[in-house]
């Protein structure tokens, strides 16, 4: 009788044991051991984040301001009927001589603007301006059928041009000029015509040289 109390003693003792030893979780079989070791890729260690937010960058200055000149409803026919997107015109420019323009394409009309405001930004021309911020010299842009005459007014006129013509020049830090379209009135013709007659600007130590002056 002795030995069967000290038997059931021992495994009372066992019990409590048991009961006080904390249960340890065992993974399941279809998912990976977990570890306090927070390494990267690479096999380096990583901190906690600093901050935890990303920077607001939407208060920064902008490199260039943008203005959309024309938007345009074109359709493609197919088998299954028409599909319709849109086509929008662009100009940009920081108000210092450099301006840039583009047309883009898409199903929406501000997924159309991003595509041309970012090609615009790979098509930028650059202008001298002379004292009065204006041009050095009167001027005649062509494209197509299209006719741009620009020449350079005192200071204090301001912009004398209308729709695309005003866009490019104001964009591009004209102040004080005057201008008239001749021919095709197609707003990318009158832009097109615009910027190659900004391109056919010639400086003031050029035109010296082409004048036979010293």
């Amino acid at each position: 009788m002795e030995e069967e109390k000290k038997i059931v003693g021992v495994e009372a003792d066992d019990a409590k044991v048991t009961a006080e030893a904390p249960v340890e979780a065992k993974p399941d079989a279809g998912q990976a051991p977990r570890s306090n070791d927070r390494r990267g890729p690479r096999g380096d260690r990583r901190g906690p984040r600093q901050g935890g937010k990303r920077p607001d960058r939407r208060n920064e200055p902008k490199e260039f301001d943008d203005r959309v000149v024309f938007i345009n409803r074109v359709s493609k026919t197919v088998k299954g009927g028409r599909r319709m997107k849109f086509t929008a015109l662009v100009v940009i420019g920081d108000h210092k001589g450099r301006y840039g323009f583009a047309v883009g394409k898409a199903a929406e009309v501000p997924d159309a603007i991003k595509k041309a405001n970012e090609a615009a930004k790979k098509n930028i021309h650059k202008l001298h301006l002379v004292k009065g911020a204006t041009l050095s010299h009167e001027v005649i842009g062509k494209f197509g059928a299209c006719n741009v005459y620009l020449k350079p007014a005192p200071e204090g006129t301001g912009i004398i041009a209308g729709g695309p013509v005003r866009a490019i020049l104001e964009l591009a830090g004209v102040q004080n000029v005057c201008s008239k379209v001749y021919g095709s009135r197609a707003a990318i013709n009158i832009v097109r015509a615009t910027s190659q007659g900004l391109d056919n600007l010639k400086s003031y130590k050029e035109m010296k040289i082409l004048r036979g002056k010293e």
